[in-house]
Formats: C-alpha cells, structure tokens, sequence
C-alpha cells in the first residue's frame, strides 16, 4: 500500500474509532477515582487480608427475559466495571507471582464471545478492562475458578455474606460458578451466619473491662433475633453472671474462630465509611441526577390536570429523565393520587383519573449510577384546598426545622427529631390528634437517609460530615376512616428535597423544584408543551 493510501486508511480508522467513541457518553466516572477508592479499601483492610467483592446476579423478570442490568454499587464504586459475572479480590499488602511479579488487586471478567456479544452487545474483556478501567492484572473469570489463590494464607478474607438469591445458568463462569468456587476455596461452612460471626468478633475484641456494656448490645440484638437466642455462647455472655465468666465465655468464642478468617461485617464497615462522604466528581453525576429530577417535577406541575392517570403522571417525569439520558429510575417511582399516597411505598401507579385529590409524586433519576430522591406533592387541579393547604404548610415548616438542622456535626437524628415536633405541634393544633404520641400514627417513618450510589445510601449514621448528602423528607398521611374529622381523611402530604452538607450549612440541591404553596400554583397555571400533545383514542 502506497504511503498516501496508508495515510488515508489510517485517518479513516481514527474517523471510526472517534465515531465510536461518540457512541456512549464521556462523563462517567474517570479510571483514576476508582484506582483512589481502591487504595483508600486496602489502607483501611486489617493487615495481611483480602477483601473480595462480587458483582451484581443478572435478575430474571419471567420466562427467558431478564431485568436490564443493574451492577452492584460497591462493586461498581471499586472498579468501574459495569457487566455482570465479575469478581474483584483487593489485597491488603503486595502479593507476588511466582516470576516475583507484584500486584495487590485483580480483576476477573466474563470472557469476549462474538456470538454472546451478537445478542447483547459488547463486553470489554481482559483487554477491555485493562484499557478503560486501569486495572494491570485482569483475567477472565474461568481462571479464578482453576486459580490457587490460598485465601486460608490471610488472616482476613472480608466479603458481603451471600443472599442465596443467584441462578445457575449452567455456563462455565457465571456468578453461580464464580461463588461456588469461593465457598470451596475458603471452606465456607454450610451453616455460616453472618450476624452470628459478628457478634463473636464483637465478643473476642472486647476488653474485659467493657464485657458488660457489650453484653448489653448483644442482648439488644438477641431480642430481634431468635436464631441467635438460641446460641448457648451468646445467650452464655448477655446473661453472665460476672466479668470471670464472661472471660470464660470469650475464651471459648476466641477457640471456636481458631481458624475461621472469613469477615463479613469489616467490609461493610469500610464501604459505609467511604460512600458516606462525596468526591467532586461524585457530586458532579449526583447534581445532575438530582437537577433532572427537579426539572421533571417541574414539567409534571405544568402538564397536570384532573383527567391524568398515575401512570400518565409518571411516564412524564421518565419521559424527561430520558431526555437527559438518564439511565434508569433509582427506585421504583412512586405516584399517589389521595388516599394511595397515604401508602408510603406505593408503587402500583394505576389509578386511572386522579381528578381533585393531592397527587403525592416521590421519583428520582439514576444518572451514571448515583440517584436522586426528590418528593413534590401537587393539587391535581391546581389550587390547594383549606384543608390541604393547612396540612401541607406544616409539612413544609417541618422540612425547614429539618433542613435548618442538617449541620456538620449534628447527630444524624438531628433532622428527624426538629421536623418531628413541628408536626406534632401542628396536628395538635389542628385538633387531629390529642396526645403527642399519637403523632406517629400519620407520620411513621424516619426523615433522613443517605443518597448516593444507592437511594439509601451506605453510611455511618454518626455525626454529620462535610460533603455528605441526605434527604429531608416530613410527611403527614390521613388515610381513610382515621379517628379524626372526615375533613382530613385522604390526605397525603410529603416534600423531600436532597440536602448536601458543607461547613458553610446545608445546601438544597433540588430547590429548583417549586416548593411553597404560592410557587406550586404559580408553576402549575403555566402552559406545558404537553398541552397539545394528543393521542387517538383506543377501544
């Protein structure tokens, strides 16, 4: 081939590669964070141990169809890899290959396979992942089943117990191959209880001097739990009778783990601890999440009418997480119009007209895999009634007293417990309720959460920290035939909003979402580009 037909064949195959390129987005997260989270796992690893982490099953939805693919956040956190029949194996310390070789992780992928691949698309491969991801040592999974890793030569091997919840798919290296061969490589006993071994690292770990404080944490779990009851040395060490036979028991806790190295609750421990607390280039995807949803919130106050169905309500808001291409839902969308937002995780969305109720819309985009969580609830015809108003400014003066408390430092029941006496002073005062206890009744759940990678996100439920970011959610839901005026039954009422903690005081991110009575109705008598879309009608 002449030099100029040489040139032009390699311009053509870099115009390729670049068109290629263009095909997925460019904004996810970069090789070198996920390389950093690794390193920040093994500096927290006790020395001399393995951490092993698995991705994600693929989950069947009936017959041969399969849900779209959701990897395993943790797994996803630590690698960047997003296919499923994966396993990462992160070292403590530098391991050697007999050629004296280092290395301190690997990764095993599912193989290439041009006629797999044909179905249901490229998979990157060793090649793949050495090229994207970063990772020096990668191979296939098969090769971890013929590995001779000796887990038994670690002090430690921290993994998340299993669910039991994995298909067999009968090829060679699935995840049901993949975990199989783990259990016998570490001699994983049949009967492992992951609470259980826990509570006996708790036990072994204690100082004598501390045996009493621990035996009463233990027996808090031992109440919620009957397996454990039945323990003779746990049951042993709650009811000791003294610190001498709590000694003895410990002994004999610390003679049954003689051997055994595997640890499931370390690295929970170590994946809350990093997960609680965003990166910039987290925030940037989580932002993003959350302002799309806002925007979604917004297109549905302007589009909504009496004659919508839920359903119509929530392909709305997915319609413009689409738009912005967004992924997925980071939860299953939840649209209750009346007394089905009184359902706290109502999911079913089919209520064909939701005509002059409250429509309670609790939805969140998933963008490059970290969610939002953002609540807006709406009149269906645009004008809050009396009593609707008056239930949801409580409501909205919660969330205030919850926001204004999200600080750096403050207890993570900070929020819960400022929003908490707001609404039970305000249906006190309404007369809803005659005794404060009773506040629970219509407002049952917790305030805050994490929000991340998950919509519950991992975390440490201590004191806040700068850069984490929860939600504050206050509701109050009237469900019918409740003991109060019938005025009020139906009613259901909840506003969350995304909170990102900083030493400067907290910062709603979704506040572009109208959040006021006043801005509600102003947004809602606003034209929508939905107003003409019409679709024939079907029998």
């Amino acid at each position: 081939m002449g030099a100029f037909k040489k040139m032009i064949f390699g311009l053509f195959l870099l115009m390729i590669a670049v068109l290629q390129a263009q095909d997925k987005p460019t904004d996810f997260l970069p090789a070198d964070f996920h390389k950093e989270r690794r390193q920040m796992v093994r500096e927290m690893m006790p020395a001399n141990s393995v951490a092993i982490l698995f991705a994600n099953p693929v989950r069947n939805r009936a017959n041969d169809v399969d849900y779209v693919y959701h990897q395993d956040p943790d797994f996803y956190y630590l690698s960047g890899y997003h296919e499923p029949h994966a396993i990462l194996l992160v070292f403590s310390e530098k391991q050697y290959t007999d050629d004296n070789q280092a290395y301190d992780e690997i990764l095993f992928v599912q193989e290439r396979n041009p006629r797999a691949e044909q179905w249901t698309g490229k998979r990157l491969g060793i090649e793949g992942a050495k090229a994207n991801l970063g990772f020096t040592t990668v191979f296939n999974g098969k090769d971890f089943l013929s590995s001779d890793i000796d887990f038994k030569s670690f002090d430690k091997v921290l993994f998340f117990d299993f669910k039991n919840d994995v298909r067999d798919s009968r090829e060679e290296s699935d995840l049901f191959s993949l975990i199989g061969s783990f259990k016998e490589k570490v001699n994983y006993p049949s009967d492992y209880n992951a609470n259980k071994q826990q509570l006996y690292q708790m036990i072994t770990s204690t100082e004598v001097e501390n045996s009493a404080n621990v035996a009463q944490v233990l027996g808090r779990y031992l109440t919620r739990d009957e397996s454990l009851q039945k323990d003779e040395l746990l049951s042993g060490f709650v009811n000791a009778a003294d610190e001498q036979s709590r000694l003895e028991i410990k002994d004999r806790v610390a003679l049954k783990m003689e051997g055994n190295n595997l640890d499931s609750s370390s690295l929970t421990e170590i994946m809350a601890k990093l997960r609680e607390t965003k990166t910039e280039e987290e925030m940037v995807l989580l932002k993003k999440a959350i302002e799309i949803s806002a925007v979604g919130q917004i297109e549905v106050m302007k589009a909504m009418h009496p004659d919508m169905s839920e359903a119509e309500i929530q392909g709305v808001h997915e319609f413009v997480y689409k738009k912005y291409n967004a992924e997925y839902e980071g939860y299953p969308s939840i649209v209750g119009g009346g007394h089905n937002g009184c359902i706290l995780h109502y999911i079913e969305n089919n209520k064909p007209k939701v005509g002059n109720d409250l429509v309670l819309m609790d939805l969140g985009a998933e963008y490059h895999g970290y969610t939002a969580d953002v609540t807006r609830t709406i009149p269906a015809n645009g004008k809050f009634s009396k009593e609707q108003k008056l239930i949801y400014e409580i409501v909205y003066e919660a969330q205030e007293a919850g926001i204004k408390a999200s600080v750096v430092g403050a207890p993570f029941q900070a929020p819960g417990q400022a929003a908490s006496k707001v609404v039970t002073a305000g249906l006190m005062k309404l007369g809803i309720i005659k005794k404060e206890e009773d506040s629970r009744i219509y407002f049952p759940h917790g305030t805050s959460h994490y929000l991340g990678l998950d919509v519950h996100d991992r975390g440490t439920y201590g004191a806040f920290q700068p850069n984490t970011v929860i939600t504050v959610e206050p509701g109050i839901y009237i469900p019918e035939g409740s003991d109060c005026d019938k005025k009020w039954w139906g009613i259901a009422v909840r506003i969350e909003d995304d909170i990102l903690i900083t030493e400067n005081g907290p910062v709603n991110l979704s506040a572009m979402a109208p959040r006021t009575v006043a801005d509600i109705e102003k947004t809602m008598a606003l034209s929508s580009p939905l107003d003409d879309f019409k679709l024939p009608e079907l029998d």
